[in-house]
């Protein structure tokens, strides 16, 4: 018996922005992007190592990896030396890689530089044309092509150069999804919300806790650009409210297993409870997706004697079986279950129990449901009177195993209480479900 094909995202068609401008669809198709973080695949792993970690990888439903094709000015994986590009042995690595990507099913979310090259004048306004038409002669027949510049960085550390970037390479790739991946706690609104190139709006909602706003450290951002702590879910609503309307995603939350904070080697790590708050807050803010990260792996630690960064501490070759990633697959079943992409954040249903940083209750409704993600676990009730007259049935989701336990039918009123049951552990997240 023929096995039956399995159709790509890119099947359906080109990936596109919703006609709500809020999220990404593949012709009539939604898309939901659940992104990995792999800075370095292309400089560490060979393709007999990305493919394990790119088949890992879908396995657990990601759509999108994000890797930098021009990281460093160090070892023998330089590609920019003064004027030219060099390195074709290096190029066509890359461009297996990404092949291979496409045969797993998944986009490459693709950095031309980290964000460094711009700020220090390595790639300047003059070697722009040059470096994206050599973009464009590589990868410009590739279906699973998504472009991010920046890399880390402020926009206003290169106005000119990522204008000149984004505009060119509009022109080249006419086709493909374009974004901009800023600094810590920024966001690419903050500079190219405007610009015609810019499809996307992305933040990064960074490691910080609460309390480690200001360290006095290098990447210390701008009170006046929005000192959020880990309410990623801030970043959502400010630039959804931005006209026009752009799809926005955290292209950077705290990773997993990284130091809280990144600068602190007494510090505690970041766990999968942490980078579950983070998914769940900002997609039901109204978020298109979501990005994952683990400290390992978006660095590919692996050799003993290798210097690592952040307290990383695992091998990646462990880190992919990681527990938070293996559960952001169960954020991607959930989404994709109702019709998300006409749902809307829907905090005005909450009548009591939410408050601030750990005690918000976020919720989200669209057409015949609504979902509040609780990650404490508290108590809570809902406005459901317009709901009177419906049958509305209730579960409760489990974020950490993706099971869904049916809580019975709900009697909606203008206060209508819910209380999780809570787990044998410290990590008591839930999600309601109401269908109706």
């Amino acid at each position: 018996m023929t096995d039956q094909i399995q159709k790509k995202y890119w099947d359906y068609g080109p990936l596109r922005v919703s006609e709500n401008g809020r999220y990404l669809r593949n012709g009539n198709r939604p898309f939901f992007w659940m992104g990995d973080t792999a800075w370095l695949l292309f400089q560490k792993c060979s393709e007999e190592e990305a493919l394990l970690y790119l088949k890992n990888r879908k396995e657990k439903k990601f759509s999108v990896i994000q890797a930098t094709l021009i990281h460093t000015l160090d070892g023998d994986n330089v590609i920019w030396k003064n004027e030219m590009l060099r390195s074709e042995a290096y190029w066509d690595h890359v461009e297996r890689i990404v092949d291979l990507a496409e045969t797993c099913g998944l986009y490459m979310a693709l950095l031309p530089c980290w964000g460094s090259f711009v700020k220090n004048g390595i790639l300047t306004l003059e070697k722009v044309p040059e470096y994206a038409d050599f973009l464009a002669k590589r990868f410009g027949g590739k279906k699973n092509i998504i472009w991010l510049l920046g890399g880390d960085v402020r926009g206003d550390d290169g106005l000119d150069v990522f204008r000149a970037f984004g505009t060119r390479m509009r022109e080249l790739f006419p086709d493909c999804i374009i974004g901009f991946h800023p600094f810590g706690r920024t966001t690419s609104a903050l500079w190219f919300h405007d610009e015609p190139w810019l499809d996307i709006n992305m933040f990064q909602s960074g490691h910080r806790r609460y309390d480690q706003v200001m360290l006095n450290s290098w990447d210390d951002n701008l009170a006046k650009e929005g000192n959020f702590g880990e309410d990623n879910w801030r970043y959502v609503e400010r630039d959804l409210a931005r006209t026009p309307v752009k799809p926005v995603v955290d292209g950077e939350p705290s990773y997993e297993q990284i130091m809280q904070g990144l600068h602190g080697p007494d510090e505690p790590f970041w766990q999968a409870w942490d980078v579950r708050r983070y998914a769940y807050w900002s997609v039901f803010a109204g978020a298109f997706g979501h990005t994952y990260g683990d400290n390992s792996v978006m660095q590919f630690f692996c050799a003993p004697a290798q210097k690592g960064a952040f307290g990383v501490h695992k091998y990646w070759p462990d880190a992919i079986h990681h527990e938070g990633a293996s559960q952001m697959a169960h954020l991607v079943t959930l989404m994709e279950s109702a019709d998300y992409q006409n749902g809307k954040a829907a905090q005005e249903r909450i009548s009591a129990g939410s408050g601030e940083q750990y005690h918000r209750i976020s919720v989200f409704e669209g057409p015949g449901f609504i979902f509040a993600y609780d990650y404490l676990g508290e108590p809570f009730s809902l406005n459901l009177s317009d709901l009177a007259d419906r049958n509305v049935e209730a579960w409760w989701y489990d974020p950490a195993c993706g099971v869904m336990s049916y809580a019975g039918r709900v009697h909606p009123d203008a206060c209508t209480a819910f209380r999780p049951v809570p787990k044998y552990t410290n990590a008591n997240d839930w999600v309601l479900v109401l269908r109706f």
